[in-house]
């Protein structure tokens, strides 16, 4: 049943930061229902959002505003990374990381533009979806968000000469953050971790660490051999212990060099036990003063940075739920949905609770289920208004409320 009457007071405060970026009242209106329905709607579809208003105009309106209307998703995205500098929590610093990653958000329709064939690792099957290559923001407080995003296209669906591979869309994710003057060091998994990469971060006097295959060849010793090769030859007294997280592991440590890549690398392997042959992980950085704890906790920062938000995103924030077809209603949803996340991530952890809130709020998805108390706490305010100061009746109140 529809049960919002009022926007709650985190898309209050966003029409205060964002709404001069859209030129009518309407179109400020349906930024503030759809950034309303990401957060509290069941189901977050166009379609879905409107009906969960129970004030509200036709859903095609709704899905005029998001696939047709004019207004600029970079004009919000360029606003909402400077709002976040605004709070000490969210702002950059030089202790910050840049994880990058990508992820598939797995659609129904098939007729969605630039949707494909994906083989999904976790399920070990192939899906229809979206394939986003993100780059994520974690500061020191441990708040963190989306900086920028890019969208895989298969060559197939793209015309001649404008066909870009993951390499390329994450060296544009890079460009963009160094063109923003985001600080701090970037951070990958292995998949990103080519010579290609690796030198364009050098060569822009940026600092990365990266996860390398154990299969990787590197220059030790003066021979090129496999990384896991040169972990087996890796003496039990060389190995130093190291605590990540709860864990503890061993390590053994060394500048290198990597075939292709132009300058030279440290190394770190990675044991499970100290008495393992086979190492387990390794990690690399242009960093050569760069120890081993200071690279394992920039690498951990990839977790936190790329897999929370592709988390909450997609279970809390309808990332994935979108259904229009048109590539640039796709977009603006996944601007609003990082929209969305970043205000309700300036909202944790602050020193007083908010006051709609009434709690400290530690995760994105306690945030969302106390905007909805807010969202159900005004309906029942307009219910008992409606009957007490304008004497309306149960009948009338239900309609509106289309409730029977």
């Amino acid at each position: 049943m529809p049960a919002i009457v009022d926007f709650p007071t985190v898309v209050q405060e966003a029409l205060t930061i964002f709404g001069d970026l859209f030129d009518t009242e309407p179109a400020r209106r349906h930024f503030a229902e759809y950034l309303t329905g990401l957060i509290v709607a069941e189901n977050k579809t166009v379609s879905g959002i409107n009906r969960e208003f129970a004030l509200t105009t036709d859903q095609s309106c709704l899905n005029r505003w998001l696939t047709e209307v004019a207004w600029d998703v970079t004009a919000l995205n360029d606003r909402r990374l400077t709002w976040l500098q605004q709070a000490p929590q969210t702002r950059y610093s030089v202790r910050g990381v840049i994880a990058i990653d990508n992820t598939l958000v797995t659609h129904e329709g098939k007729l969605i533009e630039d949707v494909g064939w994906f083989w999904d690792h976790a399920d070990e099957r192939h899906v229809i979806a979206h394939d986003y290559i993100i780059s994520n923001y974690v500061c020191p407080s441990k708040a963190h968000y989306p900086i920028e995003w890019r969208r895989f296209k298969k060559r197939a669906a793209c015309e001649a000469g404008t066909f870009k591979d993951h390499t390329e869309l994450c060296i544009e994710l890079i460009d963009d953050a160094l063109k923003r003057g985001i600080p701090g060091a970037f951070t990958f998994d292995s998949y990103f971790t080519s010579a290609k990469v690796l030198n364009h971060i050098h060569s822009k006097q940026a600092a990365y660490v990266g996860d390398l295959k154990l299969n990787r060849k590197v220059v030790y010793t003066g021979q090129e051999q496999k990384l896991q090769e040169v972990a087996r030859q890796i003496p039990w007294e060389a190995k130093k212990p190291i605590r990540v997280g709860h864990t503890r592991y061993w390590y053994f440590s060394k500048q290198m060099r990597i075939p292709d890549v132009g300058h030279p690398v440290r190394v770190v392997l990675f044991w499970r036990a100290r008495d393992d042959h086979e190492a387990s992980k390794a990690l690399v950085s242009n960093r050569l003063g760069w120890e081993a704890i200071r690279m394992s906790l920039v690498y951990r920062h990839r977790w936190t940075g790329t897999e929370t938000f592709h988390r909450d995103g997609k279970q809390q924030l309808g990332l994935g739920d979108c259904q229009v077809r048109s590539g640039e209603g796709q977009t603006r949803h996944v601007y609003l949905v990082s929209a969305a996340y970043s205000l309700l991530m300036r909202s944790l952890q602050q020193t007083r609770p908010q006051d709609w809130a009434r709690r400290t709020l530690t995760t994105i998805g306690e945030a969302c289920r106390a905007v909805k108390a807010e969202t159900l706490e005004r309906m029942i305010d307009w219910v008992v208004d409606k009957l007490t100061r304008d004497h309306w009746s149960v009948a009338d109140i239900k309609a509106v409320l289309a409730y029977s």
